[in-house]
């Protein structure tokens, strides 16, 4: 009786797992039409109309930066490659902050056409609305970090992928508090040196 009742709750605990997996991918951002880039450690979503070039410019990694991270300075490479290496230079620099290095991470950064599109997809993912404008989130249950090109700098992506580092490298998340408190200080490590 008792395996019985064992074998049961392990068949629905794997059913449950696979529809909020399913769940999960059933969620419908506007980003199936997106242009993509695949970097080492984020596949890259944004509207075909944002300015590549401006957004690097907005993030501010200087060459030094990559070569630290090991990085190639950028010569040679399409726009699109420039692009993912320097999201993927910002990450190693954010490891490096919060002293939480993970090789073999693989996660999404979808930039969304404005923040009207943002909100809106703030809204249907957690169904509320925001308690202010948001800027830029994280979503633990795609792995994706959410943002738009007016609010695409250091800091505020730097504190999103901060979000993501946090949530895979510890095997129990931190609460709430203690995760944004980890990523408030990466931000605020990033603006330091920024200055």
């Amino acid at each position: 009786m008792i395996k019985k009742l064992f074998y049961r709750a392990i068949v629905f605990s794997i059913g449950l797992f696979y529809f909020g997996v399913g769940v999960a991918a059933a969620i419908d951002d506007g980003f199936d039409r997106a242009r993509k880039i695949e970097g080492n450690h984020f596949l890259i979503y944004y509207a075909p109309e944002l300015d590549l070039s401006g957004l690097i410019q907005k993030l501010n990694i200087s060459p030094s930066d990559k070569f630290l991270a090991g990085k190639s300075s950028g010569e040679g490479f399409s726009l699109e490659g420039e692009f993912a290496g320097t999201l993927d230079t910002l990450f190693s620099r954010v490891c490096n902050i919060l002293d939480m290095q993970l090789y073999s991470f693989k996660g999404n950064i979808k930039i969304c056409r404005d923040s009207v599109q943002l909100n809106y997809i703030y809204h249907h993912i957690f169904n509320n609305d925001p308690a202010n404008i948001t800027r830029s989130f994280y979503a633990y249950d795609v792995n994706t970090v959410y943002t738009s090109p007016e609010n695409f700098t250091l800091e505020i992506i730097g504190h999103e992928i901060a979000h993501a580092v946090i949530s895979h490298y510890f095997v129990v998340l931190p609460s709430v508090k203690i995760q944004e408190v980890l990523s408030a200080y990466v931000e605020y490590q990033l603006r330091k040196a920024g200055q």
